[in-house]
């Protein structure tokens, strides 16, 4: 796309080149704006185009450039053609960039940058995601807020380019851990406090058994026993950890409500209780099962005996593990959905965990092993509510929206509010969404309030403020000045860079879907808000002439349009007023 313009610059190389134009799409990018007012709009990589081998010293690439260059001839698109560092540098008619730019981005609507040449040829795939997981009856914390937002990320950008998406929340609401909590809410539950606030009380329940089971032996074979009773089917411990289960969801859906985050298909470990037998069958069967001294049974992946590449699969006492479980979901996830790809969104503590899994799928004799992926992060540290260390996702929600509110008080526009509540919450969710997602996914990150709420500068906050400035705008003159405007109106070194930007949008995108990196999209979003800012105080809509404003208008509504695509695919419902 980038307008049909990158295909325009492909079928005349094409020519010259005697390769067809798909092969040539990739090698042509919209060039980054820069402080220069007359800047190439594409240009071609040279590297990209010869094979690589250490033949082509600098100087031949270069020469290769310019021989390439002389050959080519401008056009009704091209208007200048130039070379640069290993560059051919293609400057588009200007008037043509701003009309075809425009209309691209209002016909085009939520598909602008999704319709590029990029994509074309993308088979459309049935892809699943897992993500968020929290465990029952643990901390749902800001690690699972990291593989929410990040795993409903990858959900939003595959969704719009076309593919099936299938997102599945897998509960940890299986094993140990129920036998420790079944056993201390016997001791120490209370019905009322359950139905109240589940989540607080489950935590505060799971805490104080752990206690009790460090110093007294009786209370963790209690528990122990009480996680048999579960594997085996006990009738009355099913229904307890059934009504933690079914509350602790109900909890879940009200919070992901708050984030705008949805799944298909609520899981667990607890479905995969049964399956994860047939597992431990069928590696028996193929001779991969290995018993130890201690009755457990492992598989080794090395095949000769290295510790680090042992895998426990079953306790001593016949119990399924997490890696069990992990491998009966996803074979059962493969006869249910057939998925051409299967995403797994964890923080990259459980990296070795996913390899070996994905390793003993493999050697079970699934080859679809291939098609999983684990997406890892990292960790988030010094998130701290007022009150002390988050216990809760819900406490971070909350504090966002009470700092915001705080925030946005001082500011007169406030009053007019309907919700100014539902603002604050959205306003606040950008804010936590742009500095989580500024930096590479692996990189742990320093969490700073103060950082969040920031008005100026690279901060969730400025891009919302620039929505609803621009809306605002709209909603000032757009009756007056929308219907009709005059290309040539856009001159201006302020105007050109915005649309230069806009032209980016699908490599921008392109390059998200390949890496599953969100911060491609937040830098661009964030200069695109910068352009917008600095065209807003000079390109003035009041008070000029009829033609010029509806030109700037439209200017400014195309921003606005990507900008809200954009964070809606990071997750964030962009706001009108603020």
């Amino acid at each position: 796309m980038a307008c049909g313009f990158r295909r325009a610059i492909a079928c005349q190389l094409s020519r010259v080149l005697n390769l067809p134009p798909e092969n040539l799409i990739t090698s042509i990018s919209a060039v980054p704006i820069s402080q220069k007012e007359e800047v190439a709009d594409f240009q071609l990589s040279v590297d990209s185009l010869l094979e690589k081998d250490n033949d082509h010293s600098r100087p031949d690439i270069q020469v290769q450039a310019k021989r390439l260059a002389e050959k080519l001839r401008c056009d009704t698109v091209v208007s200048e053609i130039s070379t640069g560092q290993r560059t051919v540098n293609f400057k588009i008619n200007r008037e043509l960039l701003t009309k075809t730019v425009l209309q691209q981005v209002i016909e085009d609507g939520s598909k602008y940058g999704l319709k590029s040449e990029l994509f074309s040829g993308l088979p459309q795939k049935k892809i699943v995601v897992e993500f968020s997981s929290p465990n029952v009856a643990k901390k749902f914390h800001v690690g699972h807020l990291r593989s929410t937002i990040i795993g409903n990320f990858i959900a939003n950008l595959k969704e719009a380019l076309g593919h099936q998406v299938i997102r599945i929340n897998y509960l940890g609401d299986w094993g140990m851990q129920f036998g420790l909590l079944g056993t201390g809410f016997q001791l120490f539950g209370y019905e009322e406090k359950l139905q109240s606030n589940p989540l607080q009380h489950l935590f505060e329940v799971y805490v104080q058994v752990n206690k009790e089971a460090a110093d007294d032996k009786s209370v963790a074979k209690a528990a122990q026993e009480f996680f048999q009773r579960l594997e085996l089917g006990d009738v009355q411990a099913l229904s307890l950890w059934q009504k933690f289960r079914d509350l602790s969801i109900e909890e879940y859906i009200r919070v992901y409500k708050r984030l705008g985050v949805y799944f298909d298909e609520y899981s667990g470990e607890s479905f995969y209780r049964e399956k994860s037998q047939e597992v431990l069958k069928l590696l028996e069967s193929k001779g991969l099962l290995l018993k130890t001294i201690k009755g457990t049974a492992v598989v080794d992946l090395s095949g000769n005996g290295d510790p680090s590449s042992i895998c426990t699969v079953m306790r001593s006492d016949g119990t399924s593990l997490y890696a069990t479980r992990d491998l009966a979901a996803a074979i059962d996830r493969m006869d249910k959905y057939n998925f051409d790809t299967m995403i797994y969104v964890t923080d990259k503590g459980q990296k070795k965990h996913f390899q070996q899994v994905f390793q003993m799928l493999k050697i079970m004799g699934y080859d679809w092993a291939e098609r999983c992926q684990h997406v890892p992060f990292g960790v988030v540290q010094g998130m701290k509510t007022r009150r002390g260390d988050v216990t809760f996702l819900e406490d971070v929600l909350n504090e966002i929206q009470l700092r915001m509110l705080q925030n946005m008080a001082s500011i007169k526009t406030t009053k007019e509010l309907k919700n100014p509540q539902e603002t604050a919450e959205r306003v606040g969710l950008a804010a936590l969404i742009i500095q989580d997602f500024k930096g590479l996914l692996l990189s742990d990150y320093k969490f700073s309030w103060d950082r969040v709420f920031q008005s100026r500068g690279d901060t969730g906050v400025f891009l919302q403020y620039t929505h609803a400035r621009l809306h605002s705008l709209e909603e000032t003159f757009g009756c007056g000045y929308l219907n009709d405007f005059n290309t040539a109106c856009l001159q201006e070194p302020q105007s050109v860079s915005i649309l230069q930007h806009l032209l980016r949008f699908d490599e921008v995108l392109y390059k998200s879907s390949q890496d599953f990196q969100p911060r491609h999209i937040v830098s661009y979003l964030l200069t695109l808000s910068h352009l917008a800012a600095v065209a807003h105080k000079t390109l003035q809509i009041k008070d000029s002439p009829p033609e010029v404003a509806g030109a700037r208008l439209h200017l400014f509504k195309a921003v606005r349009s990507v900008l809200a695509n954009g964070m809606k695919l990071l997750g964030i419902t962009p706001v009108c007023r603020m």
